[in-house]
């Protein structure tokens, strides 16, 4: 049947292209120990090829029944055109060479440059842990929260992925989307200017700022809920930043809202100077009220990564 031959034939262009030649030897040395090394190199080299490909195969890729089903037309997936497409064209395709020397020899690793060309096309499919390095299908990846599937290891999330996983479908309702920073006190640098970088960021992330704030509902209950986002700036607090958290806060002491802030910063962000040390001052003072006034209910979670500074 399509799911078996669509296995087989996986499975033969891998072990084809884990049995090929992964070195080329150059001009052969009069070293009577030339030969025994090349043996040597080769001999781990392959072994290391045939791991990764192995753990690739059998770990990565994860060909079953669930992703089967999900592909209409296996001609048509990203796996099948990768594997039975790309990686079998890559003999026909011209090579690159890396050459290392030793004793004034050279060993020639050649590297199919339409690979090279597959891995960043189809870079967008897969998540690297930081801890183990292992590749996680990004297709299972989120909805098993950010977790590597090989060690376990709780991987970084956006402000976007967290209010997803934190709030009720259909519910995320945002305010003061349309806040963006200035440069108050025009501060100066030598590598960009903190306007240019703040636009950067802003088409890097699709954010207008490090801090994502809004209404939602947490099964069902009615919540206030601020998510800063590291990757814009590292999180640093800056004037927006303080008067969209600060605006937040007000706005569910008055609604009578629980208030849940997620915290992911690296402090204050010095482009702003001082004006950026003022939003701890404004933003525990609304707090204050919150808590001690109000006795509403408020939850500070402090992610990876947070520092001193906020």
């Amino acid at each position: 049947d399509n799911d078996h031959s669509f296995l087989s034939q996986l499975q033969s262009s891998f072990y084809s292209y884990r049995n090929s030649s992964y070195l080329n030897n150059g001009s052969k040395s009069d070293d009577p120990y030339y030969d025994r090394y090349v043996y040597d190199t080769q001999y781990s080299w392959n072994n290391h090829i045939n791991s990764c490909i192995d753990s690739y195969l059998h770990s990565q890729i994860r060909i079953d029944s669930y992703i089967l089903s999900d592909s209409v037309n296996y001609s048509d997936s990203y796996i099948y055109s990768f594997v039975c497409g790309e990686s079998g064209n890559s003999s026909e395709s011209e090579s690159s060479s890396i050459r290392t020397s030793t004793n004034g020899s050279d060993l020639t690793i050649r590297e199919s440059s339409n690979d090279l060309d597959a891995t960043q096309k189809y870079r967008h499919l897969w998540v690297q842990c930081e801890n183990c390095y292992g590749l996680n299908y990004k297709k299972f990846f989120k909805s098993k929260m950010n977790i590597c599937e090989q060690c376990g290891y709780h991987l970084k999330m956006s402000s976007s992925d967290r209010i997803e996983l934190s709030i009720d479908p259909g519910t995320w309702d945002p305010m003061d989307e349309d806040m963006i920073s200035l440069d108050p006190i025009e501060f100066h640098s030598e590598e960009e200017l903190y306007k240019d970088r703040i636009d950067s960021y802003q088409r890097k992330t699709g954010l207008t700022e490090a801090v994502q704030t809004g209404i939602g509902q947490l099964n069902g209950i009615p919540i206030a809920i601020g998510v800063m986002d590291f990757q814009f700036l590292g999180g640093s607090m800056g004037s927006v930043v303080g008067e969209k958290i600060t605006r937040l806060i007000e706005y569910a002491t008055n609604k009578f809202l629980p208030l849940i802030i997620v915290c992911a910063s690296g402090g204050a962000r010095m482009q702003e100077g001082s004006l950026s040390l003022m939003q701890m001052a404004k933003i525990s003072s609304a707090l204050y009220d919150y808590q001690s006034n109000k006795k509403l209910f408020y939850v500070s979670i402090l992610t990876s990564p947070t520092t001193g500074g906020v």
